[in-house]
Order: structure tokens, then sequence, then C-alpha cells
């Protein structure tokens, strides 16, 4: 079955394009659009400068619209990364920080070195358990993890995380969209964390430059709160600003990035974004019956129920460049070669990878 979004996407036919967890394509309305808003933002006569306070506000009720978080708990960046050091300087330095071994770098580095007293959980296919344990032993006030993960796929049980919240409500949970927003439906409101970060240039298909952060109220009041009790210092021509929003976005941000990823939110909404989900989700559901057949996925994967769009094909690295020649976009990733599909794959590029992985591949190592 053909994608019925790929022609909204400008790919070359001798490419399959999986390498979507790497950086994801821009949809050709989406390049239309930018390549207009930069032309008139750089006509002297345009006023689009003068309008930057209106197109960010427009960008934060679209994403809150879409997340269904409200637009003042919303907050623009440049990446995830930005955003997320600054949440991390925003914490109380006593809280207790539970992390996820291998999680993604820029999740634990900056942890670790904030100077918060950390521990890891093993992560395997019995994840949710072992979060369990550790919550019980070492009595975390903060929770910082991937909602999906980097290098293996392996994709949190969102309905864990909504009971996890039930049963500890003090326990703050931070989740990286990253890897995740675009690829499902979320509820921010209701799904148990109290701040989600992400880059838009992954499944959101918004180019670089644009990130934010979904903000619970409880966690807005936490951040900062030594600042935000002696907010009368600061000068007033911030005062239509609180602390946590001046922190989060402290200088100008790119209008045409966060243009860019509100366009690809609407234009999701005009294709119907719960129609691309089934769509992908019956992809991942024959890509990953296929994979396991061979016995190529890990041990973390089969044995689990979510599935995440990214899988970590069990093929020895070095395979890379053969994929690469055959016009398979995709990327090396601990212990084998990483490929993720989206709306715009369809099964002739599964069909294409298990072909390459059949002749090049496993025939070759008998």
């Amino acid at each position: 079955m053909n994608s019925p979004y790929s022609k909204h996407f400008d790919i070359a036919s001798e490419v399959t394009y999986l390498t979507t967890p790497g950086s994801g394509l821009l949809s050709r309305e989406t390049k239309a659009w930018r390549m207009k808003r930069d032309q008139d933002f750089f006509d002297s006569n345009s006023t689009l400068r003068e309008q930057q306070g209106a197109t960010l506000d427009a960008c934060r009720e679209t994403l809150g619209k879409f997340f269904n978080c409200p637009s003042q708990n919303v907050f623009l960046s440049s990446c995830f990364s930005f955003a997320f050091n600054t949440l991390l300087a925003g914490l109380p330095k006593q809280s207790k920080v539970l992390l996820l071994d291998n999680d993604y770098p820029s999740v634990n580095f900056p942890t670790i070195i904030s100077g918060f007293e950390h521990q890891f959980v093993t992560m395997d296919e019995q994840l949710e358990a072992n979060l369990l344990d550790a919550i019980a032993t070492f009595k975390p006030d903060v929770l910082i993890l991937s909602i999906v993960q980097y290098i293996s796929g392996l994709k949190i049980d969102l309905s864990f995380i909504q009971e996890l919240k039930h049963q500890h409500p003090e326990l703050l949970i931070v989740g990286d969209g990253t890897q995740f927003l675009g690829t499902d439906l979320f509820d921010f409101a209701n799904a148990g964390f109290d701040a989600v970060l992400s880059s838009g240039y992954k499944w959101l298909m918004a180019g670089f430059g644009n990130g934010f952060v979904l903000l619970s109220d409880r966690l807005k009041a936490v951040l900062y709160a030594d600042v935000q009790k002696n907010y009368s210092f600061l000068n007033n021509q911030w005062m239509n600003k609180s602390v946590v929003q001046l922190c989060f976005e402290p200088g100008h941000l790119d209008t045409l990035s966060h243009g860019t990823l509100q366009q690809s939110l609407l234009q999701l909404e005009q294709w119907g974004f719960s129609d691309t989900v089934s769509y992908t989700q019956n992809l991942l559901a024959d890509a990953r019956t296929e994979l396991s057949d061979r016995k190529l996925l890990l041990d973390s994967i089969v044995n689990r129920r979510p599935q995440s769009n990214i899988f970590n094909i069990q093929i020895n690295p070095d395979y890379y460049q053969t994929f690469l020649d055959e016009g398979i976009k995709c990327f090396p990733r601990g212990s084998g070669i990483r490929v993720g599909f989206h709306l715009y794959n369809d099964r002739s590029d599964l069909e294409k990878l298990l072909y390459i992985i059949d002749t090049k591949v496993i025939n070759h190592e008998i």
C-alpha cells in the first residue's frame, strides 16, 4: 500500500528514507511557506518584524491545542537541550533524580553535572518494574526519562506513567519527547508528566532551530521558586513576563523556525493526525512482524508490547555502507542499524529494506 502522505514530500525515487530518528523531512507545503515567509520578512516594507510577539503567541497556542496543554504553560526554545538545561537549573538543588542507564546523553549528562543526587534504573524489557523498585528504595523527587529511546526504540508504557503519577503524585515526572511527539496521539494534561520537552526536527518534521516545553502548573510553580518570590526586583519592562518565561525564553526567538513548527502541526491537523497515526502504526506492525521473524530485534523490544516508530535491526553496523549503497537512509547505533518509519513511508520501503537484508546481509553471512 502506497502512503497517502508521500506525495507531499520530495523523496528521490532511488532513496528509501528510514532515518527520521535522525532528522525528519519537511513537506512541500511547509517548505513553500518557509520560502515565502523568508522573502516577505526581508522586504523592507514588511511588518513581520513588528509581529514577532503575535507570531510566537500563535505558535504557543497551536502547540497547546495540539498537545492539550494551556498555552500559558507552553514555552518555546531553539531546541530540546537548551530548554532541558534551563529546567534543570530551576529545580531545587536538593532534588534526588532518577534516570535510566544509557538514556540520551543530552538527558543524562547535564543532569549528572548539575550535581543532583541521582541513581540509574536498568533499561530492559522489565523497565516499568525496575522503575517501581527504584522509586520504592531511592525515593526520588524527580524522574527524568526519554519517552522513546534513541538507540533501541524502547518506548515507556504511557499508561504506566499515568498510574505512577496516581500512586506518587508528589513525584515530578519529566519526559524527553523528541523521539515520540509526532508519532502518536498525546494528551499532556492527562498523561501524568509534569514536563515534556522536545525539538521539532524529527517526527514533527519542522526542521532545526525550534523546540518547546509543556509544563504542569505544579512544576511551573516549583521552577525558580526563590526567584519567583522576589520577582519585584526585576525591571518593569519585563513585568508582562513570568520568571519561568524569562528563563526559558531569555532572548529573541526565530519566528521563521517556530513558524515552521506551527505550520507542520497545522498540516498534521489538516491531514487528520489520528489518521496519520493509524496508518503508520499498521506499517509498524508489519515491520515488527517481519523483523521479529528474522530474529533481528532486541529482546527488550520483542518481549514488550509498546512499539515506537524506531527499530534497531541487529545487523553488524559494518553493513551500514551496504545499506547506503542501496539507497537506504539509516544510521548505525549501538549493536545494530537504526531505522524508523514515518507517515511518508510505505510497504514498498519495508520490502526494499527486507530485500537488502535477505540478499545482501543474511545470505552473505551464511
